[in-house]
């Protein structure tokens, strides 16, 4: 907040924990959070708006049902509602609504701080193999109620979404750091599913 030249805001940051911190996350937790945190700290020289990427971070899964496709479009929103509860200019809430949504991984091309903050995401997918799978279960376990068959299905088609692309991250740094180790850790969990 005193990067935003605001006052604490103790209220958002406990509702904040409270949500990544709800029964049904396994992966989408705080964890997860001070993971990208952690990631961002590394990369935020490449930021054209680091204030706006570290607060997109905060946001980008404060809601989280695995039975929504609004997620995003929810985090996004609640993020925009906080900005604009301490005066903050409609260009700065379009900016970091359109971080989070970026998030959705539908595989559009993006660009700037859209970008990284998407790489920072899914950086997750280049992990050591432990790391990985620990992940993977994670998210087995937030999609338990699935039942097997359809659960390994639909699964293998979002990482094979992933493989298809011509990279998996948009920014050098993650495509150096992570690219490799991403598409053998995604071709290993599809195999693993197609058992």
């Amino acid at each position: 907040m005193t990067q935003w030249g605001a006052p604490p805001s103790d209220a958002v940051y406990e509702k904040l924990t409270a949500a990544y911190s709800e029964s049904h996350r396994h992966y989408h937790t705080g964890s997860h959070i001070a993971d990208c945190l952690s990631q961002f700290d590394e990369v935020a020289d490449l930021a054209h708006h680091p204030e706006e990427v570290e607060l997109a971070i905060w946001f980008h899964d404060a809601i989280y049902k695995p039975t929504s496709s609004t997620n995003e479009h929810d985090s996004a929103q609640w993020a925009v509602n906080f900005l604009k509860s301490f005066g903050s200019s409609t260009d700065q809430c379009e900016r970091i609504y359109n971080y989070i949504m970026a998030t959705k991984h539908s595989g559009d091309a993006l660009s700037g701080d859209s970008a990284l903050v998407v790489d920072i995401d899914v950086s997750i997918l280049g992990r050591d193999p432990k790391e990985y799978d620990i992940y993977e279960a994670a998210i087995r376990k937030e999609y338990r109620w699935v039942p097997g068959l359809i659960y390994r299905r639909k699964r293998i088609e979002i990482l094979q979404s992933f493989l298809n692309r011509e990279a998996l991250y948009e920014t050098e740094h993650f495509r150096s750091e992570y690219e490799e180790q991403a598409r053998l850790n995604l071709q290993r969990a599809i195999s693993s599913l197609s058992k």
